[in-house]
């Protein structure tokens, strides 16, 4: 299938767990790529059971070890406003699958704060903004992500940015505070979709039937407002990787088995 880079592609694995090996294989290669001339990566990563699944195939990979993780930076998409060792929390499930597991630099890693530190809501999204601005570029002041991993909800959501709320609108934010939240727990920090649109590629990892629905729409372009997947879109790359049951309302002409 030949596509354009700015076209949206569609990978599709036999399986959940086929899905997660994929993605950790491309990951490892981008970030190693990166790194190899001492380039720093920033990586946004994402909660939920294939984030996890992803970087836990990563770190039992060997090339685990070729990699200058001192010149990587993690990032979440959203988190979940609770203690930093709440199993809630999407950074401890990335610290435990992965980031706990390579010598990764502790200032390195950007969590979100939580209550747990003395800030309110808030005062952890503005923090968060303040962090990524440590790091801007000419056109933003927040990092352009190398990779950016997104899930995708059945009512295709990504990071804490939920259908037809304002969240998904704001366009003048890094961080925003996301107070009740149609998904527990209720009170969240997430990206903007200009963090996550600014990223050099958006990776959206989503299995089951239960996202052929939202998947469909994202890949019809239906409005960002009511589909937020449907607006994630990398400045080099956006790639849907998605098993067999998620796939089964996407058009064969849009699969790209070759990335």
């Amino acid at each position: 299938m030949q596509v354009s880079s700015a076209e949206k592609r569609v990978v599709v694995e036999a399986t959940p767990a086929a899905v997660a090996s994929r993605v950790a294989d491309r990951f490892l290669a981008r970030v190693r790529a990166r790194t190899r001339n001492g380039r720093i990566a920033h990586i946004a990563l994402t909660g939920g059971s294939m984030g996890g699944a992803v970087l836990r195939t990563a770190a039992e990979d060997p090339r685990v070890s070729e990699i200058d993780w001192s010149l990587v930076h993690f990032w979440w998409g959203d988190e979940r406003f609770v203690p930093r060792d709440d199993p809630d929390r999407n950074s401890l499930q990335s610290r435990r699958a992965l980031l706990d597991h390579i010598p990764v630099p502790s200032e390195n890693v950007h969590e979100v704060a939580g209550p747990d530190s003395g800030l309110t809501l808030d005062e952890s999204a503005a923090a968060y903004a303040a962090d990524l601005a440590r790091y801007s570029t000419d056109e933003h002041p927040w990092p352009s992500f190398a990779v950016c991993f997104l899930g995708v909800g059945p009512d295709g959501h990504i990071a804490s940015l939920f259908p037809d709320r304002d969240e998904v609108t704001v366009t003048d934010a890094a961080a925003l505070p996301v107070r009740n939240s149609p998904k527990p727990p209720p009170e969240r920090v997430t990206l903007t979709r200009p963090v996550l649109n600014s990223s050099k590629r958006v990776w959206l990892v989503l299995t089951g039937a239960d996202k052929a629905s939202a998947l469909g729409l994202a890949l019809a372009g239906a409005s960002y407002t009511s589909v937020p997947a449907a607006g994630a879109k990398g400045r080099k790359r956006t790639v849907f990787f998605v098993d067999e049951a998620a796939a089964a309302e996407v058009s064969p002409d849009l699969i790209d088995q070759a990335y």
